[in-house]
């Protein structure tokens, strides 16, 4: 088996900067011809054999035209991943009906629209990979993070569904929860802190590896569940927390 990407397509949602950015580059490098799917303008130069577009994955109007895209560009995707999302803090009580439609449209109902558009391609070619980006709130959550564990637990039922409904066709569906990760978000609330340093020793102090994570580690798991190198892994979710759900509490 090999970690060579030779000849796929990948369809990224929310590559235009962090884990997805670092996910968009991992599989250019391995080989594969990439669109990023986001609401932003991707930051930076775009990688050889990539291409970006913008669109709302909460609406599938603009999900299926950039799976379109992506088929008159490079081709059918062969490889999904379902990148995208947005942190929310909601009161369960305060919390609005439409509030709650707009948080789930990105963080959960994406994902489905992205595979259902995908999907297709995938059947026809044989085989495919999807790979759902989680968190570890999916396994381990804390005060104040309702709804969007609701939304990372989600995911983790729906790779499981997908993995076992399509598995007979050869399409692989797998999902990664990842921890502590120096992205736009956990860097800016670290930031607001009145001692950032001593915030990141606090947010690493239970952390086995002593450090926030890269988006860079994150992509090369998504790598290794999109690659030949994971043919017989389906239906898992992958934890990329660096030991911090290790720990017994107490």
């Amino acid at each position: 088996m090999t970690g060579r990407l030779d000849g796929e397509v990948a369809l990224v949602t929310g590559g235009a900067r962090g884990i997805g950015r670092a996910v968009v580059e991992r599989l250019a490098a391995a080989g594969a011809a990439v669109l990023s799917v986001d609401l932003d303008r991707t930051e930076g130069r775009e990688p050889a054999g990539t291409a970006s577009v913008l669109a709302d994955v909460a609406a599938e109007a603009d999900v299926a035209r950039a799976v379109a895209t992506c088929n008159d560009r490079f081709g059918a995707p062969t490889i999904l991943v379902n990148n995208a999302g947005v942190n929310a803090n909601f009161d369960a009580v305060a919390m609005t009906e439409g509030e709650w439609e707009r948080f789930f449209g990105v963080d959960l109902k994406a994902a489905w629209l992205t595979a259902k558009h995908v999907l297709p391609g995938m059947l026809a070619a044989g085989g495919g990979a999807i790979v759902n980006v989680s968190s570890l709130h999916a396994c381990a959550t804390l005060e104040g993070f309702f709804p969007y564990a609701a939304a990372k637990s989600g995911l983790v039922g729906l790779t499981r569904s997908l993995a076992l409904d399509y598995g007979p066709y050869g399409i692989r569906v797998n999902c990664v929860a990842p921890g502590f990760v120096r992205t736009r978000l956990v860097q800016a609330s670290l930031e607001r802190a009145d001692d950032p340093a001593a915030a990141e020793r606090r947010m690493v102090a239970g952390v086995a590896l002593r450090r926030i994570g890269a988006p860079e580690d994150v992509a090369g798991v998504v790598r290794f569940l999109a690659s030949g190198e994971a043919a017989y892994v389906t239906g898992a979710t992958l934890v990329v927390d660096g030991g911090l759900t290790a720990r017994r509490a107490g």
